[in-house]
Formats: structure tokens, C-alpha cells, sequence
């Protein structure tokens, strides 16, 4: 039985702990948020929509919501600016907002979106939080087996030859798991820890651009011919991976790791894309640098 959020950090205390979540307010974000506040620690919620943010949370007691859109280099700058304005110290960073097979769109920079929003945008917001987050932080980066679409696309990041809403998808994902194996291998000596991780299926607004066949796509038939859907865990459940990676001491002194249901996940071969496990290409401490490097140029911006 997979636990929930609140269930995996039973027993323990972040009072006194600062934790910044990004898209906290819906989704899996929420429990991730509901979780972290109920054993104590002060959240920062940024929300692309900081009105119904503060609807959603208005009940959860230790949060702070603020304004950032990802997909906005601006935003980012802007928000980093504010939390480093604060003075206090982050313990924990959940890169947890995205966007999904979405039709094409391409951003203010001309940047194509997911890409922009799921990595970029967190690549760059980490690099600029670096001076609040201190030893003994955890960087947590939300990614999906969907990183088994697509390798990270060197010839055609922007898909300037052609768009496919999942490719694009599986390669944002993928530079979530490169980010974390990168920034571990940065950060480790001044005690900082990065990870990554699939929280599981769970229905929520991520999928808001899905078709009907997009969801045929992902089930099986049964016996009479009717469409299964995979085994799909409440948000609750979803937020417990997310929670155990930026709090367990089972993974003090470790890093880099790719994890799901509460446990490092196994390195499975390229094929079709599967239910669990992690790409031998996501874990590549080469292509790791050379994504650094080359968000580090796209952004201007690098910490180290």
C-alpha cells in the first residue's frame, strides 16, 4: 500500500524548517504543502495564480504564497528576489510545478513551453535561491516515467523542425532527472543533496490538455473490450515520494538519486515507456554537465 504524505512524515518535526514549493496549490502540490505545514515547517507556496492560491491554502496554517511564473525568466527573477529579501534560510526546494503535453506554445523568449516551464524555469530559480539555501537543504526536482518518451533532444530542444506534445514532455522530464544528478554532483560539498522523482499516475489538472486518445494511449482493454485506466493513486499518495525525498534520513548522505513509492528506483533498459524505473541517459553524469552548461547559456544564469 502506498503511504501518504502525512503518513511518511509521521514522528517527524520541521518545526523551525523553511521549505519553498513551487505549484503548491493544486495538484499533488497541495498535499506536498498540507504535509510540510502539518509537521511544522513554514511553506513558501509560489503560484502562477497567486489569487486562487490563496483560496486553496487559505486553510493550511504556516503558508506563504507567492507570485511566479515559471515560463517568465522575469517572474523568476523577481520572486527569487523576494524570498532572498527575507533573509531566512530554505531547508527544502520542491521544483513540483509543470505543464503537460500541451499544444504548442512558445514563450515570451520564444522558448517552447514545457521545456521553459518544467526545467528552465527551476534551473534558473534554484541557481538564484542558491545564496538562501543553506547546509543540509534538500533540492527536490518532481519528474515522471514520462522521461522515458525522450532523451534530451541536443539537435532540436525547441522543436523548430517539428512539434510533438510528448516528446516534448518526456525531454522536460528528463532534464529534471540531469538537473538533480548535476546539481548534486555541485552542491554535495557545501551539504546540499539533490534528487528526483515520479510521484505515480495521479488524475489531476496537469492533464488538463489531454485528448481522448491520449488516455487510450496509456490504458488496456479488458476481457469485454473496455478501456482500463492505469492504477492511478490519490494526490495524497502522489505528494508522499515528494515529502520522503526532501525529509528522510534514510537518504542522508546520498544524492543524485532518481526515486519512487518512497525508494530509489531502478535503472531499466530503453524501449517503450513503462510503469516504473529510470533511464540509464537520465542518470548520465556527462549529459548531466552538458545540460547545466547549456541551460547556464540560455538563462544567463549560474550560480557556480
Amino acid at each position: 500500500m502506498v503511504p501518504t504524505a502525512a503518513e511518511v512524515l509521521d514522528g517527524i518535526d520541521l518545526t523551525g524548517r523553511t521549505a519553498l514549493v513551487t505549484g503548491g496549490y493544486s495538484g499533488i502540490g497541495v498535499e506536498v504543502v498540507r504535509a510540510l505545514a502539518g509537521a511544522g515547517a513554514h511553506v513558501l507556496a509560489s503560484a502562477r495564480r497567486p489569487e486562487k492560491a490563496q483560496r486553496v491554502l487559505a486553510e493550511i496554517e504556516g503558508v506563504e504564497v507567492g507570485e511566479l511564473d515559471l515560463a517568465d525568466q522575469g517572474s523568476v527573477a523577481a520572486y527569487a528576489g523576494q524570498v532572498l529579501a527575507s533573509g531566512r534560510p530554505l531547508d527544502v526546494v520542491i521544483n513540483n510545478a509543470g505543464v503537460m503535453a500541451c499544444p504548442e506554445t512558445r514563450t515570451a523568449d520564444g522558448w517552447e513551453l514545457q521545456l521553459a516551464t518544467n526545467h528552465l524555469g527551476h534551473y534558473a530559480l534554484v541557481n538564484r535561491l542558491w545564496p538562501a539555501i543553506g547546509t543540509g537543504a534538500r533540492v527536490v526536482s518532481v519528474s515522471s516515467t514520462g522521461h522515458h518518451l525522450s532523451d534530451f533532444r541536443w539537435d532540436d530542444p525547441w522543436f523548430e523542425t517539428g512539434y510533438d506534445k510528448w516528446l516534448g514532455y518526456g525531454q522536460s522530464k528528463t532534464a529534471n532527472v540531469l538537473f538533480a544528478v548535476h546539481l548534486d554532483r555541485l552542491a554535495r560539498e557545501q551539504g546540499v543533496r539533490a534528487f528526483s522523482l515520479h510521484p505515480g499516475a495521479i488524475l489531476t489538472s496537469l492533464g488538463r490538455h489531454l485528448l481522448v486518445e491520449d488516455l487510450q494511449a496509456v490504458s488496456t482493454l479488458d476481457d469485454d473490450g473496455n478501456l482500463v485506466l492505469p492504477d492511478f493513486r490519490s494526490p495524497e499518495q502522489g505528494a508522499a515520494t515528494a515529502v520522503w525525498a526532501s525529509t528522510s534520513p534514510e537518504l542522508d548522505g546520498r544524492g543524485g538519486l532518481y526515486l519512487e513509492d518512497c525508494a530509489v528506483a531502478e535503472v531499466v533498459p530503453d524501449g517503450p515507456q513503462t510503469t516504473a524505473g529510470v533511464r540509464a541517459y537520465a542518470l548520465d553524469p556527462d549529459a548531466a554537465a552538458r545540460l547545466w552548461a547549456w541551460s547556464a547559456d540560455v538563462t544567463g544564469v549560474d550560480a557556480f
